[in-house]
């Protein structure tokens, strides 16, 4: 192998891991230094409370147990008397009944609807709200089939009768919790109820807690409810959970963050916590505000008032509290609960009896989302703004590199949305645009390796002359190149410079809200963060799973025929000389690579790349056509 091909070879390599290991790296993410030198478990009095274990009893019978909905058009409260706590929160999907949710429904959310219906009510229980003409409270018996997304987990039915797995009111949202785990399961009694606001109020011992929640009045800030929390008596030790979010897989991979903003003379910080494998507590760390999210939704936990020193983090096991993806296609385990454990995140409550004050952003990490509730609480007189965008913010290896090409490419894609109105467009006129910008580089590399081709039959004749003497003849073969001022590196360019927007485009699916669960070619591509799906069958197949994509297959064999237009050959394979066996062997297994590589990636990283791709080989034959044959 000579040294222009070891060097494409190493070179491709690398780029290739390194894009390999941002999309799919691990769930738990190597701290930063700021995170490693405040992660520690706490020796101190002051510590979460521990979690119940599978065997843990309940102790709160059915009969016992009530739930309460506030609803609105963006959010669905369900919240149960048992620590005044959220066991539900439940966020409606894009219907023509509802155009204002952004939450676009996906193949799991259809799944759920039509082969598990006893696990898609919502809410999962009877419940009462208030009467929208205030004529008091009014009992339901039933919540409606599909029609919202799960933004935390819920309680898993065999029928609708019968509960095979019961949430500890320990993972509800909003509990409040102590050592003694008593605590989270006190029954609160409702003191208001009405059509935007519920209050409970909860004894246990020499305490009396009071919790109101509400939806914000007069300020347009979708998504988000007020919590105020008043304690009179011993305020020691308590603690208020975040709850546990459900899984989202984004193209197979399980993406759960846990973050918090930070802000100390002037400075502001967004840290992402290295996903605990038990417990850890920061205690050196005074949050602006905490977020526990799947990848693509969340909540922020943004206290307005001061609160206790430091938080913690909490692995919650996937068979304590199971996703309900672990419903589908069960008997062949295609999505094993063990494999999606959850994790929450606690606050310490104050020990001062003053009143807490807590703003919650419970949704969809979408950029103009975001912005809107932003800008709905900032005050440009005292400069304060939550800055919840913040909560997108780029980490972990390669950040430094995909996150400024991410936020470039977005804002080409937004761009071209404007008029296109079709995310699927906007990624293919983005790529003919970076194309456009990168005409020059690739023009020079094709024209580089187009005279590569045709001084081949030189460079055969100075290695077949030379072939006892092989340094005096990669010498002579230099010379030649010199001559005709032809660099054989660039014949790499093509593809290396490609991957900054390549792994910014992986950065760009992985984190962008907005292209969650937009079809392109309906029936086909149905969500341009997932793979395409032709067809699909019920048994799992090791590599394919359970669909076909078509997409990364048509994307292998675009690749195939682009490399054997940049290196044409005798039709005679006798006359190829050791050089060009090696570029067609290279040829043949980057190709094989790329397609096994692609098989899973969303579609929209497909279409990007098979476009550029398609624009690659008209640029190629559009230079071939009008390059000048060596004559000498």
């Amino acid at each position: 192998m000579d040294k222009r091909t070891l060097i494409f070879v190493v070179l491709l390599a690398g780029t290739l891991f390194g894009v390999n290991f941002i999309f799919n790296k691990s769930k738990t993410q190597p701290p930063t230094q700021s995170v490693q030198k405040t992660q520690e478990a706490s020796a101190q009095n002051t510590r979460a409370p521990s979690l119940p274990t599978a065997s843990s009893n309940v102790e709160i019978s059915s009969k016992e147990e009530q739930f309460y909905v506030l609803e609105n058009n963006y959010q669905q409260l369900v919240f149960s008397n048992v620590g005044g706590a959220l066991s539900e929160i439940n966020l409606p999907l894009r219907s023509k009944e509802n155009t204002q949710s952004e939450i676009r429904s996906i193949d799991f959310d259809r799944q759920m609807e039509k082969n598990y219906p006893e696990n898609d009510h919502f809410p999962a229980f009877a419940y009462t709200m208030a009467d929208p003409q205030g004529n008091g409270p009014v009992q339901v018996e039933e919540g409606k089939i599909g029609g919202y997304y799960p933004l935390l987990r819920r309680p898993i039915f065999e029928h609708r009768k019968l509960q095979k797995m019961r949430i500890n009111p320990q993972f509800y949202a909003f509990n409040t919790l102590s050592d003694d785990p008593n605590t989270g399961k006190v029954l609160y009694t409702v003191k208001r109820l009405e059509k935007d606001l519920i209050e409970f109020e909860g004894v246990e011992g020499q305490r009396r807690i009071t919790k109101t929640y509400a939806f914000p009045k007069g300020i347009d800030a979708p998504y988000t409810f007020d919590l105020n929390i008043k304690i009179d008596g011993d305020t020691r030790g308590l603690w208020l959970t975040t709850g546990v979010p459900e899984v989202e897989l984004i193209s197979g991979s399980f993406t759960p963050n846990l973050k918090y903003r930070t802000s100390f003379n002037k400075k502001i910080q967004v840290e992402q916590i290295d996903l605990p494998k038990t417990s850890n507590f920061l205690r050196s760390v005074q949050p602006d505000w905490i977020s526990n999210s799947n990848g693509f939704l969340g909540l922020i936990v943004n206290p307005l008032t001061e609160m206790g020193s430091g938080f913690s983090s909490a692995l919650v096991p996937g068979t304590l509290l199971p996703t309900r993806l672990s419903l589908i296609d069960a008997h062949y385990n295609l999505y094993p609960a063990e494999k999606y454990p959850g994790y929450e995140l606690q606050l310490p409550l104050p020990v001062s009896n003053q009143t807490t004050h807590i703003r919650v952003f419970a949704g969809p990490f979408a950029s103009d989302i975001l912005k809107k509730v932003d800008a709905a609480y900032s005050d440009p007189k005292t400069g304060y703004n939550p800055d919840y965008t913040a909560s997108q913010s780029f980490h972990g290896w390669f950040s430094f590199i995909s996150e400024p090409f991410a936020k470039f490419l977005f804002i080409l894609m937004k761009a071209f949305y404007t008029f296109t109105h079709s995310w699927g467009l906007s990624i293919i006129l983005l790529t003919v645009a970076l194309r456009v910008m990168l005409y020059p580089l690739n023009a020079w590399s094709i024209k580089s390796t187009a005279r590569m081709q045709q001084i081949a039959p030189k460079v055969a004749a100075i290695q077949e002359r030379y072939k006892k003497e092989p340094k005096k003849g990669q010498i002579e073969v230099m010379n030649l190149y010199k001559e005709h001022r032809i660099n054989p590196i660039t014949g790499c360019f093509p593809i290396l410079i490609q991957m900054p927007f390549l792994i910014g485009m992986f950065d760009l699916l992985k984190s962008t809200f907005e292209l969650r669960g937009v079809p392109f070619i309906p029936g086909w591509i149905n969500n341009l963060t997932a793979p395409d799906v032709v067809f699909s069958w019920n048994y799992p197949i090791i590599f394919f799973g359970t669909d076909f994509h078509l997409l990364p297959i048509i994307l292998g064999a675009v690749m195939y025929f682009q490399q054997k237009l940049s290196s044409p050959l005798p039709k005679d394979k006798s006359q190829w000389t050791d050089q060009q066996k090696q570029q067609r062997m290279m040829g043949n297994i980057m190709t094989l690579v790329f397609t096994v590589m692609f098989y899973h990636f969303p579609s929209g990283l497909n279409i990007y790349w098979l476009s550029s791709m398609l624009l690659g080989i008209l640029q190629q034959w559009w230079m071939t056509r009008r390059l000048r044959p060596i004559t000498k």
